[in-house]
C-alpha cells in the first residue's frame, strides 16, 4: 500500500492513520474541508518521511464533486493502491429530533455521502482487481439507542453497505474494511465525559493502519468493543427500553 487516498484526512483519527503510512514512505493524496488544516497536515507527514503529499480542499457532502476527486487521486498517484473514508460528524441528537433538516444533513454525512464515494472507488478497485477500501463507520451502528439513534442509524445502514461490498469484491481480490471504533478522545468527542472506555487517536490510527495492512474484515477498535457490542445486541428491546441506553 504505497498509494494512498484518505477522505477527511483533517480528523484526528485519519490523520493518525496517514502518520503510520507516511512513516513507511507512502504516497498519500488528503481530501477535506479545510485547506490550512490540510498545509498543515502536509508539512509534518513531509516531515515524518512521506514520498509525496497531494490536497484537496473539498466538501465531502457534495456529490458532484466526488467523480473528480477520485480521479484527481488517480492522476496524482498514478493509481490507488488503498483508500480510506474517515470523514464524518457525530451530530446533535436532540436537535435531529426537533429539525428533519438536521436529520439528513447528519445521514448525508455520515451514510449518504461515504456511499456515493465507495461506488466510485468499488468500480475503480473492481477493474484493478486488486485494492483495499477501509471505512470507519462506529458501534454505535449496531445496536439503536435512544442516546444518538440517528447517528446510529447513518452507521448502521453504512455497515450493512459495506458488508454487502465486501461479498461483491472478494471475487475480485479487493478488501472492504468496517471499521468499528467505540470512544475515541478526539475533538468530535470533546463535550462527552471521558471514563476508562475512552481509547487515543493515535492507537486507534495505529490498529486501523495495521488492519489495513492485513485487510481485516471487521475491525472493533479497540478490540473489547467486540464482546462488548456482542452483550449490548443481546439485550431484549423491552429491557433496552428501560436502561436508557
Amino acid at each position: 500500500m504505497e498509494r494512498v487516498l484518505i477522505c477527511g484526512a483533517t480528523s484526528a483519527i485519519a490523520f493518525e492513520v496517514a502518520k503510520c503510512f507516511a512513516e513507511r514512505k507512502a504516497r498519500l493524496f488528503l481530501a477535506g474541508r479545510s485547506p490550512e488544516k490540510l498545509c498543515e497536515i502536509k508539512r509534518e507527514l513531509l516531515a515524518l518521511g512521506a514520498e509525496q503529499i497531494t490536497t484537496r480542499a473539498i466538501d465531502l457532502t457534495d456529490f458532484e464533486q466526488h467523480p473528480s476527486l477520485i480521479d484527481s487521486a488517480v492522476e496524482a498517484l498514478h493509481g490507488i493502491d488503498a483508500a480510506l473514508i474517515a470523514h464524518g460528524s457525530r451530530g446533535d441528537q436532540k436537535a435531529c429530533e426537533k429539525d428533519i433538516e438536521e436529520t439528513l444533513r447528519e445521514l448525508t454525512i455520515n451514510c449518504t455521502s461515504v456511499i456515493s464515494l465507495l461506488t466510485i472507488l468499488a468500480n475503480y478497485f473492481e477493474a484493478e482487481r486488486r485494492g483495499c477500501i477501509a471505512v470507519i463507520s462506529s458501534v454505535a451502528g449496531d445496536r439503536g439507542r435512544q442516546s444518538h439513534y440517528v447517528y446510529g442509524t447513518a452507521k448502521g445502514a453504512l455497515s450493512i453497505f459495506l458488508q454487502g461490498l465486501r461479498n461483491r469484491l472478494h471475487k475480485s481480490g479487493v478488501s472492504v474494511i468496517t471499521i468499528k471504533p467505540g470512544f475515541v478522545d478526539t475533538p468530535m468527542t470533546a463535550a462527552l465525559r471521558k471514563n476508562a472506555l475512552f481509547a487515543k487517536a493515535p492507537a486507534v490510527g495505529r490498529s486501523i493502519y495495521k488492519g489495513m495492512l492485513k485487510e481485516q474484515g471487521v475491525m472493533y477498535v479497540p478490540w473489547f468493543w467486540r464482546p462488548i457490542m456482542a452483550v449490548v445486541k443481546t439485550i431484549p428491546e423491552s429491557i433496552g427500553k428501560r436502561l436508557n441506553m
